[in-house]
């Protein structure tokens, strides 16, 4: 039996939290969305939930840890800006954690992958890039150039 070589990362795969995974490969003629795809999304929907809940109960613990009462105003103030930054961080992975727990419960009620403006398929890469996606390439370009066009 061969030795499995370990997958490299592909250019802009440092960007993903998305790296520790094995593209899904369908068998010939395998409906989309079929239950091993679902597993292979739910896997991956629930990796990136619990990386984000460690990091969560990190920022606690180093909160914690941290919370000094610095004599020096400058260092306080550092401080108070670390944590800051950290809480903002945080609260967009709490909304993202959410947004995680949504995607999952599509996913157990088998409507998961599918765009909600057109209803075609998101398609398995895309959602391998972005779990969450919701709209398949077309229809988020389109979202993103009226966006533009809106908003300057």
């Amino acid at each position: 039996m061969a030795e499995a070589t370990p997958r490299r990362p592909q250019v802009g795969a440092f960007d993903s939290p998305f790296t520790n995974f094995t593209p899904y490969q369908p068998k010939v003629d395998e409906p989309y969305m079929s239950p091993p795809q679902l597993q292979h999304f739910r896997t991956i929907l629930t990796r990136w939930r619990m990386d984000l809940m460690e990091e969560v109960d990190r920022t606690v613990h180093h909160m914690q840890d941290e919370a000094t009462n610095f004599p020096d105003q400058v260092d306080r103030a550092t401080q108070e800006e670390e944590f800051t930054i950290e809480l903002r961080t945080r609260d967009r992975e709490r909304k993202l954690i959410r947004k995680i727990d949504q995607t999952i419960e599509l996913v157990d009620q088998q409507d998961y992958g599918y765009c909600d403006t057109c209803g075609m398929e998101i398609g398995l890469r895309r959602l391998e890039a972005r779990p969450t996606a919701t709209q398949c390439v077309d229809c988020k370009s389109l979202a993103e150039i009226k966006e533009r066009q809106l908003h300057g």
